[in-house]
């Protein structure tokens, strides 16, 4: 015999958005934990998932340990991964045709596409379901600049 699930409130859906104050440097880590973890205990869900995601191609979302070190070996990374002084032909921007005000940022769409725009947390009990040491991180790969996000959780407000 098997038996029903238990019955939970209707499936729910809630958004918020953020825009980062202007990022301090070309490249920088900067922890939204705190930010993400608000915002899923403010939707009210308990049970779900969030997903967050950078509305960018040259800012990217990671889940790391927030230690110095590994930050710079992060950065060091990167730069190994899409060098900033190869040429990249999206960095020709007369043969492009880029707008007027557009910047050569041709490693930070590299950087970004190796690290991705989003990031999906389980909702356990209205709360991110976060190993002890991860962390979320907005990768700024192309600032100093403001930054758009976006945060979905989805889910059912109690247990039933």
């Amino acid at each position: 015999m098997i038996a029903s699930p238990a019955v939970h409130d209707a499936p729910l859906a809630v958004t918020t958005d953020l825009t980062t104050p202007r990022t301090k440097g070309p490249e920088q880590f900067i922890d939204l934990t705190d930010w993400a973890a608000e915002r899923v205990r403010r939707s009210g869900i308990r049970h779900g998932l969030a997903s967050i995601q950078v509305q960018h191609t040259t800012a990217a979302l990671a889940v790391n340990e927030d230690e110095p070190l590994l930050i710079e070996d992060l950065h060091r990374l990167l730069s190994r991964l899409a060098p900033p002084d190869v040429r990249y032909g999206h960095d020709d921007l007369t043969r492009r045709g880029a707008p007027a005000g557009e910047r050569p940022n041709g490693a930070a769409h590299c950087r970004g596409l190796l690290l991705g725009f989003s990031q999906t947390f389980h909702v356990i009990d209205g709360a991110l379901r976060l190993g002890r040491w991860q962390r979320l991180f907005l990768v700024e790969l192309d600032g100093p600049r403001p930054r758009n996000l976006s945060i979905v959780v989805l889910g059912a407000r109690a247990d039933g």
